[in-house]
């Protein structure tokens, strides 16, 4: 795992590049898993997955996490209902993640709407159901600004509001690579894959952390993009103790969602609408790029498991 001293001096350069002290104000973020339910991983079957996720939440004393629910996807998970039963149990809340988790980009505004409504129906009788809704794929419509402005509409009539993230670390690749790896026969270094998982995370969260402090003047209450994975299921608890190490503070969603960065969350204007909520808003700010953690390009997170996690040197 990379050590605290090199944590540390990332934050430090990262906050010299931006002008920002380093270790000012508290640092709060909540955990929020997209996907629900979720395919088969690398390791466990669904119901062991859920059952471990469950217990590392437990474990790191995540009292509230988010889960994004794609109600369609229940048709294809055996015992995905009973799996949410568990989560809502264990005092987690659920959102709108649309129904069958299309792109805006790729279907219309009209299917992308009605998708969404079908999903909201599922979840209203539920009593931990939030009005919140996150865009699949974190695409709000790209560069096409009709698209995005008719779906801010469509959410507000509704009274859904966007359910943003303010950190991502592209959890979602490192589980594909382990899939392809494990499918392939590959040897890992599983706890070269570990350390890989919660370094990425927590890097993300110093950087998107000192980001928003330049963008907007302070550090809000921070929202950490998951999945429903088996790596989760692994190292969730890792990742906690981390993040605590490094002097964050576990919220809930319910706690981060009211942070008044919310607001701008409906109305930034950016020549592109995906990724997270810190990126749009330093780039409406006029912050120079790079305005994203530097392995959510997966070409280097590629690289990075490669050497790390199967100890093949880049060629």
């Amino acid at each position: 795992m990379l050590g605290r001293i090199s944590i540390a001096l990332l934050a430090l350069m990262l906050a010299a590049c931006v002008g920002v002290p380093p270790g000012t104000g508290e640092k709060r973020i909540a955990m929020t898993f997209d996907d629900v339910p979720r395919a088969p991983g690398a390791f466990f079957t669904p119901d062991e997955r859920t059952e471990r996720l469950r217990a590392q939440m437990r474990r790191a004393g995540v009292k509230q996490a988010a889960f994004f629910i794609n109600p369609a996807q229940l048709k294809k998970r055996p015992n995905g209902l009973a799996h949410i039963h568990g989560y809502v149990a264990d005092g987690h809340v659920l959102a709108n993640h649309t129904a069958s988790h299309p792109s805006l980009s790729q279907v219309s505004v009209e299917a992308y709407i009605a998708d969404i409504d079908t999903a909201e129906a599922w979840l209203s009788p539920w009593s931990a159901r939030r009005a919140w809704f996150r865009y699949p794929y974190l695409d709000e419509g790209r560069k096409d600004a009709a698209r995005r402005d008719a779906v801010r509409q469509a959410l507000a009539k509704r009274g859904l509001a966007n359910g943003y993230v303010t950190v991502d670390a592209s959890d979602w690749f490192y589980e594909q690579a382990t899939i392809k790896a494990v499918r392939s026969g590959l040897l890992m270094d599983r706890d070269a894959l570990r350390d890989l998982y919660v370094e990425s995370h927590v890097e993300a969260a110093e950087f998107y952390d000192v980001l928003a402090r330049q963008a907007i003047g302070r550090s809000p209450a921070h929202v950490l993009l998951l999945h429903e994975t088996d790596l989760a299921a692994l190292y969730l608890a890792d990742l906690v103790a981390a993040l605590k190490d490094r002097g964050w503070t576990i919220i809930t969603a319910d706690e981060a969602y009211r942070d008044p960065l919310g607001e701008l969350a409906a109305t930034y204007d950016t020549p592109s609408a995906q990724g997270t909520l810190t990126e749009q808003v330093a780039w409406q700010n006029g912050l120079p790029a790079p305005r994203w953690y530097a392995r959510n390009n997966t070409t280097i997170a590629q690289a990075e498991f490669d050497r790390r996690v199967l100890g093949i040197a880049s060629q």
